[in-house]
């Protein structure tokens, strides 16, 4: 797949499917996006926030196993401490905060307002749910490639067979059955901006 921001006519050329290039940008500040295409919507994503780890901070990793009947003080069952940027983060570089803004992945547990870990240095594969970019919009959906795809998982999601052979190398598939696949067209350009990693709930 080539991607030029520079040019909004230009058209996503796709390889052979078995040779399909999934780009990331370039670099890893969403600034630089900014500076190729003048207006961005941010789509069904509220904000992103660079990752900025200015302290440790370590909170108490309880044991998996406690034993039957009253717990004795909690600090019993501390195994060890556990540093929170180092539970979360893989690559600080590269790392973003993405907090979402629609119910397009709900049936996967990905909410309004959870926050989601953005690795920018992970090569994205099949089935991965990434941030995307299409359309001057930021959007998380989970990643397809066709080739990977049988015909029985391709029947579940379409309901079509004479789409089958239309479908482009990679598209993006929302994990909510009131919302439809974004497919790109050939004048459309599809960058995967990063792998989402995690998700963080607020539960109260």
């Amino acid at each position: 797949m080539n991607i030029n921001l520079n040019n909004g006519a230009s058209t996503t050329k796709l390889l052979k499917l078995s040779e399909a290039s999934l780009a990331h940008l370039s670099h890893s500040k969403v600034i630089d996006i900014r500076t190729h295409i003048p207006k961005i919507t941010i789509g069904d994503i509220s904000k992103i926030s660079a990752f900025q780890p200015v302290v440790k901070y370590s909170i108490p990793l309880v044991l998996n196993k406690i034993a039957a009947g009253f717990p004795s003080p909690a600090t019993d069952y501390v195994d060890k401490m556990v540093d929170m940027n180092e539970l979360l983060i893989s690559n600080k570089d590269a790392t973003f905060i993405v907090q979402v803004e629609s119910l397009s992945m709900k049936d996967i547990g990905i909410d309004i307002n959870d926050y989601l870990i953005v690795d920018r240095s992970i090569r994205s594969q099949h089935q991965d749910i990434v941030i995307a970019f299409i359309d001057n919009e930021f959007t998380v959906k989970r990643m397809m490639i066709t080739q990977r795809m049988s015909h029985d998982e391709l029947a579940e999601i379409f309901h079509e067979d004479n789409l089958f052979d239309g479908l482009p190398a990679v598209w993006l598939k929302p994990e909510n059955i009131e919302c439809k696949p974004i497919l790109p067209r050939n004048e459309q350009e599809l960058v995967i901006w990063g792998v989402v990693t995690k998700v963080i709930k607020n539960l109260k």
